[in-house]
């Protein structure tokens, strides 16, 4: 595995994605404040391009009647079945057994790079 650089911070505002091909693979990178996640942009449900989906925040619930929006944890919804995935694990919120490929980020002298 060997570093790829994919863009500069500043191409990839906060709450944004940029995704890019790399060894052949679409890999999508995206900015949670001023973190980066990189997932292999492929759902493990049916194949879609889950880095294309929405970023959201996440409804969490510890009863019947209590309901709560949790900003600090951004979910990546997958855009044909709407499968949601944790951006900074890429696990499934319904099934954690299952998630997304996920790739090491790390940012050097401003550029952002994905190991693939």
């Amino acid at each position: 595995m060997q570093p790829h650089k994919i863009a500069s911070v500043s191409d990839i505002p906060p709450g944004e994605r940029k995704i890019v091909v790399v060894d052949g693979k679409q890999i999508g990178v995206f900015r949670i404040d001023d973190e980066f996640y990189a997932f292999r942009n492929i759902c493990p449900h049916a194949f879609a391009p889950v880095c294309r989906g929405r970023l959201e925040g996440c409804v969490t619930s510890d009863g019947p009647h209590h309901i709560e929006y949790d900003k600090k944890t951004t979910i990546l919804m997958c855009p044909w079945h709407l499968w949601e995935f944790d951006i900074k694990t890429g696990r499934s919120l319904v099934d954690p057994k299952l998630r997304l490929k996920r790739y090491d980020v790390y940012v050097k002298d401003g550029e952002v790079f994905v190991i693939v």
